[in-house]
């Protein structure tokens, strides 16, 4: 299995397997439709965002994706240069699952992150992924929190 950068070229695939990791984790119905919002900012996300999105290839066929976003923060003593990390969209696909994709996705983003000066990265895990980001050495924070301003609906 290899890991392959993306690029803009890559839109419509980025698209595809977004919505489809996302209907996967959330129980939706392969007809529910996606909310326009959520649709048009994650294209441009990948468009324009400070971010690093991967594909995780078994031959020509993508196996998975995970993306990394960039923020820069206030420095603090522990985070001296203010550049932290979000992983997320770690998806990999039924047919591949349990083959290392995730693993390997998420070690190129760990290197990646390091070669760009962070000193953090944070993820909100699903249960599925937990195993993994333990593996990876990722520890459970009870210290953040945060405040929603979407209501979803249920």
């Amino acid at each position: 299995m290899q890991i392959r950068k993306t690029n803009q070229n890559d839109i419509e695939t980025l698209m595809e397997i977004r919505l489809e990791m996302l209907r996967i984790v959330n129980g939706m119905d392969e007809n529910e439709a996606f909310d326009k919002t959520l649709v048009d900012c994650s294209r441009e996300y990948f468009l324009k965002g400070d971010q690093t999105t991967v594909f995780a290839m078994e031959g020509d066929k993508i196996a998975g994706c995970a993306s990394l976003s960039y923020i820069n923060v206030m420095p603090t003593f522990d985070h001296p240069t203010g550049k932290r990390a979000h992983l997320m969209n770690v998806y990999t696909r039924k047919e591949f699952r349990r083959m290392g994709a995730g693993q390997l996705m998420v070690n190129f983003l760990i290197d990646e992150a390091k070669s760009k000066g962070v000193t953090e990265i944070s993820l909100d895990a699903t249960e599925m992924g937990r195993h993994l980001y333990k593996s990876l050495n990722f520890n459970e924070n009870t210290s953040a929190m945060n405040i929603t301003f979407l209501n979803h609906p249920q």
